[in-house]
């Protein structure tokens, strides 16, 4: 019978994971978007930076900064879920993430953004919801706030195509 792994050994592996996942994507670093993992569930943060505002008279956040937070949350989720499936299987303890192994990222089909009220010079959060994911295609839904969860200040609702997965 398989030993379990100890629980640090399994928050390294998969903290490890996502920050491969992440950092392949330069956007992502230029954005400053980080990840704040629990479990199996992301909450992506972009955190507030002067070069985000669109309008400084108001201020409020650009809106190409909020449609590309809001689409890189949805692709990082999609590509999470296809890693987490890997990394939770038999072999897990031998997993890793390196060049051969790291997933081929979803590409957008189309993204729909509705912006419901100001973005503020202010951290965002935001939340991706896979309501499909096939082995062709995805659908997934995507939610932003500052300061109160149930506050939104844009959703999106995106169709992804999904990469070849081998094997």
């Amino acid at each position: 019978m398989k030993r379990p792994e100890p629980v640090q050994v399994v928050k390294q592996r998969r903290d490890a994971a996502l920050e491969s996942l992440v950092r392949g994507v330069p956007y992502v670093q230029f954005l400053g978007i980080t990840f704040d993992r629990r479990g199996d569930e992301l909450t992506a943060v972009l955190p507030y930076a002067d070069k985000l505002i669109g309008n400084p008279m108001l201020p409020a956040l650009h809106g190409g900064v909020t449609a590309a937070f809001l689409e890189t949350t949805a692709i990082i989720a999609l590509s999470w879920a296809m890693l987490w499936e890997d990394m939770e299987g038999a072999q897990s303890a031998d997993f890793q993430i390196d060049a051969a192994r790291k997933p081929r990222m979803p590409k957008t089909i189309d993204l729909t953004v509705d912006y419901l009220r100001t973005g503020l010079p202010r951290d965002a959060y935001a939340r991706a919801r896979v309501n499909r994911s096939g082995r062709r295609y995805a659908s997934v839904h995507v939610e932003a706030w500052q300061d109160n969860r149930t506050r939104l200040f844009a959703q999106a609702t995106g169709h992804f195509l999904m990469p070849a997965r081998d094997g």
